[in-house]
């Protein structure tokens, strides 16, 4: 019974991570919660893996993951572009612009509930996975406060910001097939897409650091672009 619910646990784990992050943001302590986005995806990944590993998957367990990522990776994203927003707007008359941020939760709602009902999400991702998401948006912050003087106009920027929000939000329930790093088998063939963009992002991640988590997050997609277009004219 414990060997069970030990996936749960972690689940659960994320959960927390959630809660007290939405908390912390609200609080302006946005580079906490950035943090906490990345122990969350530590919680998140460990889940499905011992799940798999322990023969411990139940239809609870699917359900409270997706509840939990509605909180880690839908809401508190939002809050976080919400708080950067609060902060570009220069006057009390345009605050009310910064609620714009919750589409981010609204769409990431959608992307989760398809995920559970969609057979098509076996061995690819339709749409940006909430996960990764979330990693752009809690990487933004970061790049903030160690790169101010530099990204700190163009990101705590109120036009820039609702157009993140609007562009992924589309991307996150977009219906184009994009990689999952769920490997059948670790030959080369077949796999070519996925060890290249692991290959890319831990390069991008050496060098560029914190700034590697956008570029990633673009080279995901226009890798799977490619690997689309590649299985079309195979």
């Amino acid at each position: 019974m414990i060997r069970r619910n030990i996936p749960n646990a972690l689940t659960c784990g994320n959960l927390l991570c959630g809660c007290v992050g939405v908390v912390e943001a609200f609080h302006n302590n946005l580079l906490l919660s950035c943090v906490l986005i990345g122990v969350a995806l530590i919680f998140d990944f460990l889940d499905g893996f011992l799940a798999r590993l322990l023969h411990a998957s139940s239809p609870i367990g699917k359900d409270l993951d997706s509840l939990a990522d509605m909180v880690t990776f839908g809401l508190l994203p939002s809050v976080i572009v919400y708080q950067l927003l609060m902060q570009s707007i220069p006057d009390l008359f345009g605050i009310w612009k910064a609620n714009a941020a919750f589409i981010i939760a609204i769409f990431s709602a959608i992307r989760l509930a398809k995920f559970n009902n969609d057979p098509r999400q076996s061995d690819s991702f339709i749409g940006v996975p909430t996960p990764a998401n979330a990693m752009l948006i809690a990487s933004l912050p970061l790049i903030v406060h160690t790169h101010g003087e530099i990204w700190k106009d163009i990101i705590v920027n109120t036009s820039n910001l609702l157009i993140l929000s609007v562009v992924m939000s589309y991307l996150l329930v977009m219906e184009m097939p994009l990689i999952a790093l769920k490997f059948k088998n670790f030959g080369w063939k077949g796999n070519e897409a996925r060890f290249l963009l692991i290959i890319l992002a831990v390069v991008l991640l050496l060098t560029l650091k914190i700034l590697a988590v956008p570029a990633v997050i673009i080279l995901y997609i226009l890798l799977s672009v490619a690997d689309n277009f590649r299985k079309k004219r195979a």
